[in-house]
């Protein structure tokens, strides 16, 4: 936050500010210190509803607005942990498909509790339930 007030690059500013309320009302709300799984959760929350914007705002053709959000994208992006390749991910469902002992579509909600904790802010969950689903009834 520091850096971007020095550089007065008001927008990068503004999304981490942005972050930091998110953070701090998520704290006073339930009365606890965040850990960071938590804080990442919310990121990941943030980042779900800037895309959902993006998709509404090129849909209106408001490209300026569209922008905006995917600025506000990319600095969150920035925080979560690094993300996982498309053969990692695939790797990570074979196994839990394979501890699970998964046969079929009805199993999914078992694969994607043991995927939740291993795969989250390391992959888009809404991508990986996709690929388990094709994965299951395939």
């Amino acid at each position: 936050m520091k850096s971007a007030m020095r550089a007065k690059d008001s927008a990068r500013l503004s999304a981490i500010r942005l972050i930091l309320a998110a953070i701090k009302q998520k704290e006073v709300d339930e009365r606890v210190e965040l850990s960071d799984a938590d804080v990442v959760g919310i990121l990941e929350k943030m980042i779900k509803q800037r895309r959902e914007s993006i998709a509404q705002f090129e849909k209106a053709a408001r490209n300026d607005l569209a922008d905006a959000e995917k600025f506000e994208l990319g600095v969150l992006s920035g925080y979560l942990p690094q993300q996982l390749s498309d053969s990692q991910v695939q790797e990570e469902i074979a196994k839990a498909i394979s501890e699970t002992g998964a046969s079929g579509v009805k199993d999914m909600g078992k694969v994607m509790a043991a995927l939740k904790g291993k795969l989250a802010g390391k992959a888009d969950m809404g991508k990986v339930s996709g690929l388990v689903k094709a994965k299951l009834s395939g």
